[in-house]
């Protein structure tokens, strides 16, 4: 059967056009359905939107042709401090201390805003990608070797494989039929940046409370990124301050080892929940992303865990199809699973239980925090560990484009 693609993406926010950049580097037709306009997220202004790249993801960046351009907005992550407290009482007595310099690669990952990378992302699908802006996915059919999907805009396209990168409500994966477990915590993510009047010094920041975590991460010059998690009804009352308010609420928790503090642009907010598909593939379908595993903020692990997906996807079809294998193949694709699921559902499950550990003012587990800390913190081949996983530079086994190799 002839086809317009061999692949199309119904998604195009980062992980749907890092996947498709991937697949039309090693030669196969490419295309990325978006539901959003093509300038939607493509301007110039600061909004304080941004990521922590873990080491491997800045490979797989480099791999594709972007990391030369997106360096000079990067902020290194040379260090990270978790610990837990209260507000306005300070921090614990206890924590973790992450030092780059302690492993060869010396440093932890990068802050890089949602702008650039997204621009950069865009930019690079001209000529190599078919970007479909404006349009989405509404309606799916397996016919034999191929899969044809119906647009928004009455189109008709037929592909060896359709993949889902279409959220955490991804319809893709529902008309599938696949299935999704997990739940609310009950929780929303506040989302800033501020101004300080000191240095950060390139270090990362986790403070656990008892209504949520607060991560503090650094952005180029005297600026960073928080990712604040409150209760669901405090974060609405707080979002509805004005800004001077907004800030008498956060300075207790933010502390003062900053200097003064002052918001550097819009606030944002989102609803958190876990939600995991209970497949990641079906008859000519894959999930990647948050598509296939919606996580808790904590680490700044959401955007890593799809990119992992994408690196792996990728050389999973890639490898097909130089071996001369239908792309879309059941046992192509349960390569893919195999590979993903049980690395993505044990970090989602991990944080989770995180969360659950320390969102609460228990003081016996508040005490067994800080003892469990201490003694990670005091065990450096153990807190190498952890630093290690967190850059993403322990999977086995490693997809070649974490490593920074073209496929």
């Amino acid at each position: 059967m002839t086809t317009d693609f061999d692949i199309l993406i119904a998604g195009g926010g980062l992980n749907g056009p890092a996947l498709a950049l991937a697949l039309a580097d090693a030669g196969l037709s490419v295309a990325v359905v978006d539901a959003r306009p093509a300038d939607a997220r493509a301007g110039e202004a600061f909004d304080g939107r941004a990521y922590a790249l873990a080491l491997a993801s800045q490979r797989l960046l480099a791999a594709l042709g972007l990391w030369r351009d997106l360096a000079p907005h990067a902020q290194e992550i040379r260090r990270v401090e978790a610990t837990q407290g209260t507000p306005g009482e300070g921090a614990g007595p206890f924590g973790l201390h992450f030092d780059g310099a302690e492993i060869e690669e010396g440093r932890l990952g990068y802050m890089l805003e949602d702008r650039f990378l997204y621009r950069a992302l865009l930019a690079a699908m001209q000529g190599r990608v078919a970007h479909m802006p404006g349009v989405s996915v509404v309606g799916q059919e397996v016919q034999g070797a191929a899969i044809h999907a119906t647009l928004s805009d009455g189109r008709c396209l037929c592909t060896t494989l359709l993949v889902g990168a279409d959220g955490r409500q991804s319809g893709v994966a529902a008309r599938a039929g696949i299935r999704r477990t997990g739940h609310d915590y009950g929780q929303i993510a506040l989302v800033a940046a501020v101004d300080h009047e000191l240095p950060h010094h390139g270090t990362a920041h986790q403070y656990f409370m008892p209504t949520g975590p607060l991560a503090i991460l650094p952005l180029p010059g005297n600026r960073s990124s928080i990712v604040w998690s409150e209760t669901a009804a405090q974060a609405r009352a707080i979002m509805a301050l004005p800004d001077h308010e907004f800030l008498t609420v956060l300075r207790p928790r933010f502390g003062d080892f900053l200097g003064q503090i002052s918001l550097a642009g819009p606030r944002f907010s989102y609803p958190l929940n876990l939600t995991l598909a209970e497949r990641y593939i079906a008859p000519r379908v894959a999930l990647i992303g948050d598509a296939a595993h919606g996580v808790h903020p904590i680490a700044g692990q959401g955007l890593n865990l799809g990119l992992r997906d994408v690196a792996a996807l990728a050389e999973v079809l890639v490898t097909a199809r130089r071996r001369g294998e239908d792309i879309g193949n059941p046992l192509v694709l349960a390569r893919y699973q195999d590979w993903r699921r049980p690395d993505a559902t044990a970090l989602a499950l991990g944080m989770d239980g995180v969360n659950a550990l320390f969102s609460n003012a228990n003081p016996l587990l508040r005490a067994a925090r800080e003892i469990g800390m201490g003694l990670v913190d005091a065990i450096p081949p153990l807190r190498r560990g952890f630093m290690r996983q967190a850059a993403g530079l322990k999977l086995e086994p490693m997809p070649r484009l974490l490593t920074g190799q073209r496929l």
